[in-house]
């Protein structure tokens, strides 16, 4: 039996939910001269605003984010799915401020900043954000758009 739909604000407060207890998401990119698409699991620390990722810098996910700026992230399993959209801005790990590497080592359980293997951090500014479980949460699953939260 298919679940009622939720509310749009239990709708957005799960969504919240998933972002701050979620740690892996599936992270989509394209290149941007062919516009060939890459996607990763990676690791994610979710601030209340943003979300942090890191990978290598010479990886497909780190070329692609450099020079586009554009991601979609999947987190969560396919029946109660949050999808967003983001612009991407590139950190060193000098560039975090403090505590931030570490909050994303013991959210995430990886320190990119300990391996040999250059590693860059991505600040993920949320553009569009979706959540929906069912089909009978299709209408109504844009929960931000241009950055903005449609519901309180």
């Amino acid at each position: 039996m298919t679940p009622l739909p939720r509310t749009p604000k239990e709708r957005k407060q799960d969504t919240l939910d998933r972002l701050e207890k979620d740690t892996d998401a599936w992270v989509a990119t394209a290149d941007a001269e062919s516009g060939t698409p890459y996607m990763v699991p990676l690791s994610f620390l979710w601030d209340g605003e943003t979300l942090l990722v890191a990978t290598p810098a010479s990886s497909p996910t780190g070329r692609n984010l450099r020079a586009t700026g554009r991601v979609r992230i999947g987190i969560g399993p396919t029946r109660d799915v949050v999808l967003v959209e983001g612009e991407a801005d590139t950190l060193t790990a000098d560039g975090l401020g403090e505590g931030v590497g570490d909050a994303f080592a013991v959210k995430t359980g990886f320190d990119p900043r300990q391996l040999v293997s250059p590693y860059l951090y991505f600040r993920i500014r949320p553009r569009r954000v979706q959540a929906w479980r069912e089909a009978n949460e299709l209408d109504g699953r844009e929960l931000m758009r241009e950055g903005r939260w449609l519901v309180d």
